[in-house]
């Protein structure tokens, strides 16, 4: 493994538990990032899309990443979404994160205007970083054209690594494409290459990727580490096998509701299944549903007790 990596292994877009009042609940957040890396996770990536990161206020989010660090979570663990459609925006949190000491950050494209040049997306980035202006920020390009519909060619991952090459150091590859990661990998030897899911994690490893960023991490990085751990083993494509079985049941029903609701299960806190509009909360005879179907064909099960 690559020792200058700053990130490697299975990282959790953390989920955000909301309150009655609909604000984010601090104490929820914080419990839930400490039990994902005692539960396997080497990394965090909160604010992502299974973050509800773009339903979640600049303030809300800044406030959110502060109460991570007073909780002694080594900020170094921390790949927080900064990327936002206007520029001054993703410099303010940006500039937060390397304040507090993150590893590095996590940044959409702007996904508002569709099909923008490649020059338009090259300049965003570039005032950013430039106005950052600090030779210790880590940027991981955040790749995922199913939902942006904004994303990064290897043209334009060249040429920011070829102008920044100590500052943009990695990309999430949420594209669910294979052969995209795989080219990606290809083209840039030594860049922190992480599929946006587990179902790719071993391919991933055998071509130099450094991990995954998964939302499944949420409930399920142990096994995922597991895979992740002995990937050169004998039993590695065994391993995947089951932690593909286990994504795609999952995936079937809506992915952040039903992780919120298998959170609120297992914990016995209905307040986790709290979602922000667009989304609905899933009912909770779908989320039991859900839980039985996961523990029967799959063995699946939660508990919390033991790291509380």
């Amino acid at each position: 493994m690559n020792d200058s990596r700053r990130f490697s292994g299975v990282i959790a877009p953390v989920v955000t538990p909301f309150g009655e009042d609909g604000a984010p609940d601090v104490d929820r957040f914080v419990e839930h990032c400490e039990w994902l890396l005692e539960d396997g996770c080497t990394g965090l990536a909160p604010f992502g899309t299974t973050s509800e990161g773009n339903s979640i206020g600049i303030d809300e989010k800044m406030e959110l990443l502060e109460e991570l660090v007073d909780a002694d979570i080594d900020p170094k663990l921390l790949m927080p979404g900064t990327g936002s459609c206007s520029v001054a925006d993703a410099i303010i949190m940006t500039e937060q994160a390397i304040e507090l000491g993150c590893g590095g950050v996590l940044m959409l494209p702007p996904f508002y205007y569709k099909n923008p040049s490649e020059e338009g997306l090259f300049r965003f980035f570039a005032e950013v970083i430039e106005e950052v202006g600090d030779d210790s920020l880590k940027v991981y390009l955040y790749h995922i054209p199913p939902v942006a519909q904004v994303g990064f060619p290897l043209s334009l991952i060249k040429r920011l690594r070829d102008e920044f090459p100590q500052t943009v150091v990695g990309l999430k590859d949420s594209s669910g494409d294979w052969a995209n990661t795989k080219a990606i990998l290809d083209a840039f030897p030594g860049f922190e290459v992480f599929p946006g899911s587990e179902v790719f994690l071993l391919e991933g490893l055998r071509n130099g990727a450094a991990g995954c960023i998964s939302a499944t991490a949420n409930v399920a990085a142990k096994s995922i580490r597991n895979l992740y751990n002995n990937w050169q083993g004998a039993d590695a494509d065994r391993l995947q096998g089951e932690v593909t079985a286990l994504r795609k049941a999952i995936q079937a029903y809506p992915m952040i509701p039903v992780l919120k609701g298998i959170i609120a299960h297992y914990r016995q806190d209905q307040g986790w299944s709290e979602v922000r509009p667009p989304f609905t909360e899933m009912p909770r005879e779908e989320v039991a549903k859900a839980v039985e179907q996961l523990a029967s064909e799959h063995g699946f099960k939660l508990s919390f007790a033991e790291n509380d």
